[in-house]
């Protein structure tokens, strides 16, 4: 029980404001509606607000894809897969055998900002190496 409701009950006084009606309550009474339309509805100094619901979702998936073309080396799609996905050597084997049969693998799938840097990564280090490897990403 608080100090102040332990003075109302028992009728002692405390150092703060005199109780009685709240200013501002309305109608005087300290029960009812608040000054504004739409605000919190106060009764006997306790106000009820509706907590609106949370509703998460998560966040869009993007599927990271290397591009087959003729002239970069099998080896270096493997060393990509390797260093900017953290690919088992088998794993990258796989995955460069999919681009080189099918056109295209799937090296992962990540939220956008890092589907997004890890395009930017591959393409800017097989610019770099001299190779035409293309990385695309798409939504899943």
């Amino acid at each position: 029980m608080t100090a102040f409701a332990f003075a109302l009950k028992t009728g002692f006084a405390t150092s703060g404001p005199a109780p009685g009606p709240r200013s501002g309550s309305g109608d005087g009474t300290g029960h009812g509606s608040s000054d504004e339309p739409g605000g919190p509805v106060t009764d006997g100094g306790t106000e009820t607000i509706a907590r609106p619901s949370a509703q998460t979702r998560s966040p869009a998936m993007y599927r990271v894809l290397l591009l087959n073309d003729d002239f970069t080396p099998m080896d270096f799609v493997v060393h990509v897969l390797q260093k900017f996905f953290q690919k088992e050597y088998t794993e990258a084997t796989r995955i460069m055998l999919q681009v080189h049969h099918r056109g295209a693998g799937v090296a992962g799938t990540f939220s956008h900002e890092i589907a997004e840097t890890k395009v930017h990564q591959v393409n800017q280090y097989a610019r770099q190496s001299k190779h035409p490897l293309k990385c695309t990403m798409e939504e899943t």
